[in-house]
């Protein structure tokens, strides 16, 4: 059990090298990692559902959990859909979860099969972080001076299905990534 878990554990670790790679067209060099932008997409998630009366621990929680497969098919770009079928993600979750103890295996499962068929209103606000987290990413990177990110902004922004996540993405638009400062 203990081992099984750490073996899991060292696997998750490398969503913190596995790099974003559809930002490398954009001509991002060094883009972020999926573990920052799962974070991200987390915390995201979280305010995102507390406003649209849902439970913001669940949403954060699947959050968590809805890039973990990429540590077995890293992070592919639109650009392959032509060429490779889009891996199942509870697929890849049993495979990875197959070792773990009962309780930790089902934990992570179920919180991918809601993630993945977005039956819940914590799965929704999950989805629109995630969505919400690489448009706002997209603005930061042209901020600093990326300018083919225009396509990254406008598939987030028809993808968001919240109140909530579309007038946030709105607001995102009109401020500069440096606004925050001094909030």
């Amino acid at each position: 059990m203990s081992e099984a878990l750490a073996s899991f554990g060292y696997e998750l670790g490398l969503l913190k090298r596995i790099r974003r790679s559809g930002w490398w067209h954009a001509g991002v060099r060094d883009p972020e990692s999926v573990g920052e932008h799962s974070l991200r997409a987390a915390q995201l998630a979280a305010l995102l559902a507390v406003e649209e009366g849902a439970s913001p621990e669940r949403a954060a929680f699947l959050a968590l959990w809805h890039d973990t497969q990429e540590t077995r098919t890293g992070d592919l770009p639109l650009t392959a859909n032509d060429y490779l079928r889009k891996p199942e993600a509870r697929q890849i979750t049993a495979d990875q979860t197959a070792s773990l103890p009962p309780r930790s295996r089902d934990l992570v499962r179920e919180a991918v099969d809601e993630y993945e068929t977005r039956e819940s209103a914590e799965a929704w606000c999950a989805k629109d972080a995630d969505k919400l987290e690489m448009l706002l990413q997209a603005l930061e990177y042209r901020d600093v001076g990326v300018r083919p990110v225009g396509e990254w902004i406008e598939s987030a922004r028809k993808g968001l299905k919240t109140e909530t996540a579309r007038k946030v993405a709105e607001a995102a638009m009109t401020l500069s990534p440096l606004a925050w400062r001094g909030r």
